[in-house]
């Protein structure tokens, strides 16, 4: 079991990072369904927006408690995370609440924060919450996916990118039913690192699937990357365990470095494509994310 100041600094920290990329899921989603679907669009837009009051909630309880580690780690926002929700609204005409970024922006690392019982209280409900709102979520997602896969629904994003956004969705909750139990997930290297190889693997596929045609060395990059993170998903049982950690690394750190230049291209509006700057910001945060995973696993 965790004790109550690991317990509530975790947690703020795994919150900040996943709600974010729920709410943005769930903003995707909004933005590519059909007009005509009246009913899904305002399912996505209240799923969208009470994720997005969790996170202000988690935001305030945060500051001064969560790690100078995780800020650092740009996994929670980057530099570019502002100005691609604020481009992103005009392109698609679609809200997105800024003030929590502009809030997330000022957080600041308190080693001596006040760990009371009250605040491990409120924490633990925090995720009860977030762990019941995660699962009308998924239960959309799939409704979602059931009906793309029949052709009963025209929803402008590929199949595929559906079921990885279930993936994470997933993820995040059974990270948060160990956090319900005061643990974290005791995962094995092959299992976790293969998982998050899978996503930047994908990540690579989608951004080359989004390029347009004439961006032939950016899809091409993107080409080599879906090949790279494809072969180490059959490596990890076939080497030791430190190269395998340093291979992912060296892959994900040149994929992040991808991932950054892409979403100052497309910020400056230097790269033709069909990819909202909010979803280029978002996989250069999981691409963060992933960094401090696999830097963990070398402590």
């Amino acid at each position: 079991m965790l004790s109550r100041e690991t317990f509530i600094q975790k947690a703020l920290e795994i919150n900040l990072f996943y709600q974010r990329i729920m709410k943005e899921h769930m903003f995707l989603i909004e933005t590519h369904l059909p007009c005509s679907e009246t009913a899904f669009l305002a399912e996505a837009n209240v799923l969208k927006k009470s994720f997005e009051d969790l996170l202000g909630e988690t935001v305030i309880l945060a500051n001064g408690i969560i790690s100078e580690e995780a800020l650092n780690s740009k996994e929670i926002v980057t530099k570019y995370t502002l100005p691609a929700e604020k481009i992103t609204m005009v392109l698609t005409g679609a809200n997105i609440n800024t003030n929590i970024t502009e809030a997330e922006l000022l957080l600041t690392p308190n080693p001596n924060y006040d760990c009371t019982e009250w605040l491990e209280d409120t924490v633990y409900h925090l995720n009860l919450r977030s762990k019941n709102l995660l699962e009308e979520v998924i239960k959309f997602k799939e409704q979602l996916l059931s009906l793309v896969l029949e052709c009963r629904l025209g929803l402008m994003l590929y199949p595929e990118m559906l079921k990885h956004l279930i993936e994470e969705a997933k993820l995040y909750l059974s990270i948060l039913n160990c956090l319900l139990e005061k643990s974290l997930p005791e995962s094995q290297l092959c299992d976790e690192l293969n998982f998050w190889n899978h996503i930047m693997m994908e990540h690579a596929e989608f951004v080359d699937g989004m390029l347009d045609p004439s961006e032939e060395e950016l899809k091409a990059t993107a080409e080599e990357f879906v090949r790279r993170f494809e072969a180490l998903l059959n490596e990890c049982t076939k080497i030791p365990a430190e190269k395998f950690i340093k291979k992912s690394m060296d892959a994900t750190m040149d994929i992040r470095d991808f991932k950054k230049a892409a979403t100052e291209g497309l910020l400056e509006c230097e790269i033709k494509s069909i990819i909202p700057p909010i979803l280029a910001d978002h996989v250069l945060r999981e691409a963060n994310h992933y960094i401090r995973i696999l830097k963990s696993r070398t402590d």
